[in-house]
């Protein structure tokens, strides 16, 4: 399993478009690390916070 996720990553993991995926990344609502111009989010960091977020609509 990838430590570390790519924008398309999320954007197939929450279903969304590529620009969604883009402004859900840049929203500062969980880490991401820039190397270069390349974003990359930490799987985990990025599952808790999908984890909260579905607590909060349940």
């Amino acid at each position: 399993m990838k430590q570390m996720l790519k924008v398309k990553d999320i954007q197939h993991i929450c279903n969304i478009s590529r620009s969604e995926a883009y402004k859900l990344v840049n929203s500062g609502e969980f880490p991401i690390v820039r190397i270069g111009r390349a974003i990359r989010i930490p799987r985990l960091k990025f599952e808790e916070w999908l984890q909260k977020k579905q607590e909060m609509v349940s």
